[in-house]
């Protein structure tokens, strides 16, 4: 006699949850129910709806889709009930899921976070892991619990964070690792030998607060290290800005250099040089070298090319 498939929810939003959503369409002995989603929202200079990059892909594969503005409500937790899944798997999806959702699905719900837990607990784990210098990064499949990312780990993968990584390359690495791991999950879940969820360490724990456009301002205060791994970790959003040589610029690429004796008496943020090879700024320690950045409303250019528009420092050479 035939198994029957097992029934599976999806809940995510942005494109980080594509890959997941394809290893559930994917997955042998499955049935992809419904999936869940944000409601469309304004978005782009014309604030027309958009919708989101899961409810495109779901519609394409013509699945059924829903966007509960919350799913505290009864009624939306009814309608999740009424497709009777046996696990909801949860990426990226933007809503607090209540105890009520947690307790519909008969095996729970898995959720695939973009850190080794209980590092970057949170919204913005890729970023944060950037900021503070950490040399590896990974993805968690977890059972969910009611707090946030506190749940037991089922399965991990692991990547070295390397010197060239920014936001969105790293972004796009450990989306796909969460794909991988979510379809190794599901297929352990088949075959019945999925591991023992680990409880999480209570040492260690850290928050990865959402973003905040000004955070990406350049405080020239800070060591060039931190500034750098600013314009990293903010590509490509929300960008870092600075002011150089009078103007507000988005910086896209630097370097952090050591300090020399040419930057002794100068302020925090002044110009130390402007070659072919980046605009050099002074910094609480060391040299922040800019190498591309971009003007008010132009596109993203070197630093040789931006001399050239700016006549007046090309002394600084």
């Amino acid at each position: 006699m035939q198994r029957a498939p097992v029934r599976l929810a999806f809940a995510g939003t942005p494109a980080f949850a594509l890959p997941c959503f394809t290893a559930c369409r994917n997955a042998l002995g499955t049935q992809l129910v419904g999936v869940w989603t944000q409601p469309d929202r304004p978005a782009g200079r014309g604030r027309a709806l958009a919708t989101s990059p899961i409810k495109q892909a779901a519609l394409a594969a013509g699945v059924a889709v829903f966007q509960p503005e919350s799913l505290k409500t009864r009624a939306a937790q009814a309608q999740l009930a009424a497709l009777a899944p046996d696990l909801l798997l949860v990426v990226a999806y933007g809503l607090i899921l209540p105890r009520g959702v947690l307790a519909i699905p008969r095996h729970g719900c898995w959720n695939v976070h973009a850190s080794l837990l209980p590092r970057w607990r949170g919204a913005a784990p890729i970023q944060r892991a950037l900021l503070a210098g950490d040399t590896q990064t990974g993805v968690c499949l977890m059972q969910m619990e009611a707090g946030l990312d506190t749940g037991p780990v089922l399965l991990t993968r692991r990547t070295p964070i390397i010197a060239e990584d920014t936001g969105g390359s790293l972004h796009d690495r450990l989306a796909a690792l969460g794909g991988e791991v979510l379809g190794i999950g599901l297929a352990r879940l088949l075959a019945g030998t999925l591991p023992a969820a680990q409880t999480q360490a209570t040492a260690g724990v850290s928050y990865a607060h959402k973003l905040d456009k000004a955070e990406a301002v350049l405080d020239f205060s800070k060591p060039a290290i931190e500034l750098q791994r600013q314009v990293r970790a903010f590509d490509p959003w929300p960008v870092a800005a600075a002011e150089i040589a009078g103007e507000r610029v988005r910086v896209w690429r630097a370097q952090a250099l050591p300090a020399s004796t040419a930057t002794a008496g100068t302020a925090p943020g002044g110009m130390l040089g402007a070659t072919r090879a980046g605009i050099d700024l002074a910094t609480a320690a060391g040299v922040l070298r800019v190498t591309e950045l971009q003007r008010a409303g132009a596109r993203r250019i070197s630093a040789a090319d931006y001399l050239n528009a700016r006549p007046e420092l090309r002394a600084r050479r």
